[in-house]
């Protein structure tokens, strides 16, 4: 087995991918390593979510996505990227994780969790669907505390407190709610997202109108306990009874590999990595960053439809530098 490329890549979902296609389109030899599974990330979606996409938003490479509906599901989105991985036979590792990146005679080396490896180029395309925004509150640690939904069923019959007024906040607060939870909302701002899915966000507000959702605004979560809540409102603080709490309050890339590969970081809130939007190169040479990890903080920045030509930008900037 080699453990030498012209590319090792970082990250197989579905910009890791792209980048696999590619380099092996332009005869690179190259590597794919995923610390999860398969685009790891979107297993981790919810069961039921629908892409606010439509699906030749979504291809990559160049490959037909073909949906039941204009909008493909989760499911349909698992099914399609596994197919394109095993049909081009990617070389691909799944369940290892990248340790370390280091720069060695003009080259670099990676250490994972199985073996060391070396690469003339690195493309860092890790997403930011990993490490959730923390509220940092009493009580965050209990067993009853999620900052992942996946199923609704779970919650039926319970007192379900969701923290977020995001898609994904308001897809786990009405299918928990449909499953027969007593669901409150905790929202920071004065109400639902202007980025919720347009299908989507008059249902909510229409629950909330109506009553059949409680929802707080210019609120906070401020205390977890085993059998309830505290939530400081404008009005002062409210404890309420509750089962659980689910916590979407967003997500954020691994900075700390970040640093760790040298990749240096925009100084304010926003932790903006450096790289050359010609180019998607960073300021270590032979470090690339692809996808939604370039937004740093501002993971709604970047899509799987608007960063899938990072894929041809870098590739093509390292057969430039080739010949």
């Amino acid at each position: 087995m080699s453990t030498n490329y012209d590319i090792i890549i970082v990250g197989g979902g579905p910009i890791g991918i792209a980048c696999g296609l590619e380099a092996q389109r332009a005869g690179l030899s190259y590597l794919i390593l995923e610390k999860g599974c398969l685009v790891n990330s979107l297993y981790n979606y919810p069961a039921n979510m629908t892409f606010f996409s439509t699906s030749e938003r979504i291809e990559i490479g160049g490959i037909p996505f073909v949906s039941n509906n204009v909008k493909p599901v989760r499911a349909e989105a698992l099914e399609y990227y596994r197919r394109v991985a095993v049909s081009h036979r990617l070389n691909l590792h799944l369940q290892e994780k990248v340790l370390s990146i280091r720069p060695i005679n003009r080259k670099f080396e990676i250490t994972s969790s199985r073996r060391a490896y070396s690469a003339s180029h690195i493309i860092i395309a890790t997403g930011f669907y990993d490490l959730p925004v923390l509220l940092n509150i009493p009580g965050e640690d209990l067993p009853k505390v999620v900052h992942y939904y996946k199923d609704p069923h779970f919650y039926a019959m319970q007192k379900v407190i969701v923290v977020g007024a995001s898609n994904s906040a308001v897809d786990a607060a009405l299918e928990t709610w449909r499953k027969g939870a007593e669901v409150t909302m905790v929202i920071r701002g004065e109400g639902i997202g202007r980025r919720v899915k347009y299908w989507v966000k008059p249902d909510i507000e229409n629950r909330i109108k109506e009553g059949s959702i409680k929802a707080y605004t210019h609120s906070t979560l401020q205390a977890i306990r085993a059998d309830e809540v505290d939530i400081l409102t404008p009005d002062g603080v409210e404890t309420v009874p509750n089962d659980y709490v689910i916590a979407l309050t967003g997500y954020q890339p691994n900075f700390e590999f970040l640093r760790q590969a040298g990749i240096r970081l925009s100084e304010d809130e926003n932790l903006l990595p450096f790289y050359d939007p010609a180019t998607m190169e960073t300021n270590v040479k032979g470090v690339y960053l692809a996808g939604v990890v370039c937004g740093g903080m501002n993971t709604h920045v970047w899509f799987i439809e608007n960063s899938r030509i990072h894929a041809e930008m870098i590739v093509r900037d390292i057969v430039s530098r080739r010949r």
